[in-house]
């Protein structure tokens, strides 16, 4: 492409779509997480994947990502975007609830793991200046891949997610002290770090006190303006212009623009133009946040991965064994669940990206070597890269121990209900089958519920009826519920394949007994007929019935004439 202008970084914007828009969407297909996804495409892209075959085959050349440094900078805003989205989500009511996890938990998670890891560092021979620092930065965890892979999986507002984010909020704050620390001691004044880091803490408090409230005062009503132009591209750029200026403000102070970004979304927040600020950022956010997914895995030389690969990964093993100690411990002590917090403790026990900035501070101040501070940055990168595997792991791990206290707590054993009549049977205590429950103890009709979640039976008890941990797919289980007796069967749960199961061994045992099934769509209705149930409902048959009989009532139709409509159009549904 010689002797042609072209746009600077075009091949490295040509890479990123090209993985965004083709390569991450078919890793997806294969139940690999997006974050994986991005962080493999780096490391192949990269100097030290295809950059170090490009020696030897040159064409290869065009599919390398050179200027990794480049990358990053410009990857940060990734993660700007998502610390403002996850402000926008919160408000300052909830942020001020959570005040004893973050400066409570969150603190003593920093100085314990911090203390932790340089003690160990100093015992296997670094001196104490670099210890402390090598503690500091691997004492923080990576916001932007652990609550992307929250927030994938719908669950940041979970237990384990809002216990996490506590604890890296205070990671994000604890940024300034800690490169105030390294700066002192790059000096050599440790005699004034006491007073130094109360000085900054101070500087960081008056700071957000400061940028959040002239963000209420400036901010709402400049958006009011930006509206009533009623320009779609024009507002945006007013939010745009809102998170990376508040983020550069911040950055003024000396605090993170990350830090800055959650300010910008908190004001926000309470604004009544969130939602739509949500839907016109969110494209930039999962696009810039990948570009700074794919700059970590860039940073990874496989070659000295090779070089001594058992002390690296026992050192990224040791890591995270210590930190998720030390978080499943303080989330107990706060009086999280013991799922909770091995499930948080699990999650935060990677670097994080700030350790890139607290150790380029440290190496610029001769506090560590350049080799020192390649192997922990390698350390760090790899155990992000080893993240989402984890987290897959975290949520089994949790969910698996929730289960066995669940049962072992809810003494809601199946009584045998063999001799009762006339009751009902449902098969899955879900959002469908708790309506059903609820409909049938309005009408006076006595039911026993079963469901194989210990953690739900757990919660329900029996305040709205017989309510037991059992697998209706099993015989026995069913028999003991009384269903030789029973009125009807309801199959409630939303699972098709369980269903599907469940109809069949009723029907094949109990043919007398009505099942009444809840279906996934018209096909997987008609396939539950066949099976034996006398009733099946398709879920976005009866939800659009439900839907134009409202609208059938809106434009002036009468309710008996709405009424046959709707019973029309259900049997012909019914019937095709």
């Amino acid at each position: 492409m010689e002797g042609h202008a072209t746009l600077p970084f075009m091949r490295e914007v040509l890479i990123f779509l090209a993985a965004a828009g083709l390569i991450v969407p078919l890793i997806s297909r294969l139940k690999v997480s997006p974050v994986l996804g991005y962080l493999l495409i780096g490391s192949l892209v990269g100097p030290f994947g295809l950059g170090r075959l490009a020696a030897h085959f040159p064409m290869l050349a065009d599919f390398v990502v050179a200027d990794v440094d480049g990358v990053r900078r410009l990857a940060e805003i990734g993660v700007i975007f998502l610390m403002f989205m996850i402000g926008l989500e919160l408000s300052l009511d909830r942020l001020w609830s959570s005040r004893r996890l973050v400066f409570g938990m969150g603190g003593l998670q920093i100085v314990l793991t911090g203390a932790l890891v340089a003690w160990t560092c100093s015992w296997l021979g670094l001196d104490p200046d670099e210890a402390l620092v090598v503690g500091a930065a691997l004492s923080l965890s990576s916001t932007a891949i652990v609550m992307q892979l929250f927030i994938d999986a719908k669950r940041q507002a979970s237990r384990a997610g809002r216990t996490a984010f506590a604890i890296l909020l205070m990671q994000d704050l604890a940024v300034v002290p800690i490169l105030f620390m390294v700066g002192v001691i790059g000096e050599r004044g440790e005699s004034g770090l006491a007073a130094g880091l109360t000085g900054a803490l101070g500087k960081a408090g008056i700071a957000i006190i400061l940028i959040y409230g002239a963000g209420r005062l400036v901010l709402r009503p400049a958006l009011r303006q930006v509206a009533g132009a009623r320009s779609a591209e024009m507002f945006t750029a007013a939010v745009l212009l809102t998170i990376v200026g508040v983020s550069a403000l911040t950055a003024q102070f000396g605090l993170s623009m990350a830090l800055g970004a959650m300010l910008a979304g908190l004001v926000l927040a309470e604004t009544e133009y969130r939602h739509q600020i949500e839907v016109d950022i969110e494209p930039f956010k999962g696009i810039l946040l990948g570009l700074f997914f794919m700059s970590v895995g860039m940073g990874i030389d496989w070659q000295m991965v090779l070089k001594d690969p058992f002390f690296l990964f026992g050192g990224i093993a040791a890591l995270w064994l210590l930190k998720s100690a030390i978080v499943v411990m303080l989330a107990l002590i706060f009086r999280r669940s013991l799922p909770v917090a091995l499930e948080a403790g699990l999650m935060l026990g990677q670097g994080g990206e700030f350790a890139f900035v607290i150790l380029a501070a440290a190496g610029s101040s001769g506090l560590i070597t350049g080799i020192l501070e390649q192997q922990i940055l390698l350390l760090a990168s790899l155990s992000m890269m080893l993240t989402p595997l984890v987290a897959q792991a975290a949520k089994h791990v949790g969910a698996a121990i929730e289960k066995m206290r669940a049962t072992q707590e809810t003494h809601h054993e199946l009584p045998d209900y063999s001799g009762c009549s006339g009751h009902v049977i449902i098969a899955g205590f879900g959002r469908v089958g708790q309506t059903v429950s609820r409909v049938l103890a309005n009408a006076g009709i006595d039911f026993v519920a079963l469901d194989a979640d210990a953690a739900l039976i757990a919660r329900e008890k029996d305040e709205r009826g017989h309510i037991f941990f059992g697998d209706a797919s099993r015989v026995e289980i069913l028999a003991k519920a009384g269903i030789d007796r029973a009125a009807a069967v309801a199959v409630t749960m939303n699972d098709p394949a369980a269903v599907s199961k469940i109809v069949r061994e009723i029907h094949r045992r109990w043919p007398e007994i009505p099942v009444h099934a809840r279906a996934r769509d018209k096909e997987h209705s008609n396939k539950l007929r066949e099976l034996g149930a006398a009733y099946s409902t398709p879920e976005a048959t009866e939800a659009s019935l439900q839907l134009a009989a409202q609208l059938l009532d809106g434009v002036g139709v009468e309710s008996q004439d709405a009424m046959r409509h709707i019973s029309d159009q259900r049997m012909r549904e019914a019937e095709a």
